[in-house]
């Protein structure tokens, strides 16, 4: 029998087939549709480039009403990332909303690895004058 999140599910897999996101692939684990297997390919010019990153993504019946449980399994250094893999991200908790779906999902989560660059070099830059004293 399928149920509404199986069914939701399944349209989320054939999107990521049809139209996959750049440095993105995503598939249901053996024959478990609630289960799914994720790499994210480290961004270019990023602490990440050039790596692999796999991911689990846990759907629960309530989904797409309830966000899944997302954990990295491969070993990441980033300060939205706990140490268990679990992701701080606003999307997968507070603000979720049925309308992501698992491309929007691992997309939201390449994201925070560039904007952490650009957010560390810019922190960087607006503190230049206190950085200088700060590292001495």
């Amino acid at each position: 029998m399928s149920t509404p999140a199986k069914k939701r599910l399944m349209r989320d897999f054939k999107r990521v087939q049809q139209d996959p996101p750049a440095g993105i692939s995503g598939a249901p684990h053996d024959n478990n549709i609630m289960l799914w297997n994720a790499v994210i390919f480290g961004p270019d010019d990023t602490p990440w480039d050039g790596g692999t990153f796999k991911l689990t993504l846990q759907f629960s019946e309530e989904y797409p009403n309830k966000p899944p449980i997302v954990r990295f399994v491969s070993q990441m250094f980033h300060p939205n990332i706990y140490a268990d893999g679990s992701i701080c991200l606003d999307i997968l908790q507070n603000q979720w909303s049925p309308i992501y779906d698992v491309a929007a999902i691992l997309t939201s989560i390449q994201v925070i690895m560039i904007l952490y660059i650009t957010y560390f070099h810019q922190l960087v830059l607006d503190s230049n004058s206190c950085s200088r004293v700060n590292l001495l």
